[in-house]
């Protein structure tokens, strides 16, 4: 059997509330992250979605280790990452952010933007530095000729792909894509998506891609990850995920989404917000918000398990959902 590219097991992130004078006294913790467990392979697309503040961008830094784990583990190509090997791990693991006008420095010339990564970790390929940058720009779309100009002579589009240049300069195995089109226009988005899955074919990435909007998710994943309040509640294949949601709030989310063939009323609209993660709920987390809440909901946390083959959800009464709900939308 073999061993996957990335592999998190138990993984947390918790940050102390603190009060009083210069923060000294500790009130609470804030469950970000609680106990989540996933996996990405070679050549994959892991979609990560829910709302703001579900913990999203939080497990795609400490799966990358930005931030340190309070408790878990993450493996790479089945070894731990510890704080010894952050070195050797930057060069495989890189990010695209989400925002392309605050991302990348104003004062610094595209082609030292893209050739950072390269002084630091060397060219690849036995390039020089200079001819990397002109095979980066020309693969993201962009014309070599404008290397010699600034960030703000480009537009969010163009800007993002002198991000993903720059991501994939060092040649990694994992990149993450925190939002990265969620600031674009639909057109622009478009664009840049056939772009990713252009260069994930090309080079054999493994992208972590997040992002609020199951549409744009379930267009360039292989596997959808929901997050609700620090947790995976739902996890599959993107269209068996789609088809048939095993999580009330997997039909949530989908019906959210804009769609022009949709004509009858949402079957379920999510009313009010998250409980706070660090004051949730008994029971399942999402009980206050779900129309199928039984007291079995409200007293017991349900745990993330395989109901069908790759399908695994956080729901007491999963395989009830489509029935409950009626199948969401295609």
């Amino acid at each position: 059997m073999s061993v996957p590219l990335l592999q998190v097991e138990h993984l947390s992130k918790h940050y102390p509330i603190r009060s009083g004078l210069l923060g000294r006294r500790a009130t609470g913790t804030v469950r970000a992250l609680d106990d989540v467990w996933v996996t990405l392979e070679q050549g994959e697309t892991l979609g990560v979605v829910g709302e703001s503040g579900c913990g999203k961008s939080t497990l795609a830094r400490t799966m990358l280790w930005l931030d340190e784990p309070t408790g878990g583990s993450v493996r790479f190509r089945g070894e731990t990452i510890g704080k010894n090997d952050l070195a050797t791990l930057r060069k495989e693991f890189q990010i695209v952010f989400q925002d392309p006008y605050t991302s990348l420095p104003p004062r610094m010339r595209v082609r030292d933007i893209v050739a950072d990564p390269l002084e630091i970790h060397g060219p690849v390929d036995g390039e020089t530095i200079p001819q990397t940058v002109e095979r980066l720009l020309r693969e993201v779309g962009l014309d070599p000729a404008r290397a010699g100009q600034y960030p703000f002579q480009f537009s969010g589009g163009q800007r993002q792909r002198i991000g993903i240049a720059r991501a994939l300069a060092v040649n990694p195995a994992v990149v993450c894509l925190d939002e990265s089109v969620s600031a674009l226009d639909v057109s622009v988005q478009a664009q840049v998506l056939n772009l990713l899955r252009d260069l994930q074919q090309r080079h054999g990435l493994a992208y972590l891609f997040i992002s609020h909007d199951l549409s744009v998710v379930r267009y360039l994943s292989d596997r959808i990850a929901v997050m609700y309040l620090g947790r995976i509640v739902e996890e599959g294949p993107a269209d068996a995920l789609a088809r048939r949601p095993l999580h009330p709030y997997t039909v949530a989310l989908l019906e959210a989404a804009p769609s022009l063939k949709r004509s009858e009323p949402a079957r379920i609209a999510l009313k009010g917000e998250p409980p706070s993660p660090s004051n949730p709920p008994a029971g399942c987390a999402f009980h206050p918000r779900c129309p199928m809440a039984a007291d079995l909901c409200r007293s017991q946390r349900p745990e993330l398990a395989e109901w069908l083959p790759g399908r695994r959800s956080a729901c007491h009464f999963a395989l009830d959902v489509p029935a409950i709900l009626g199948k969401a939308p295609v």
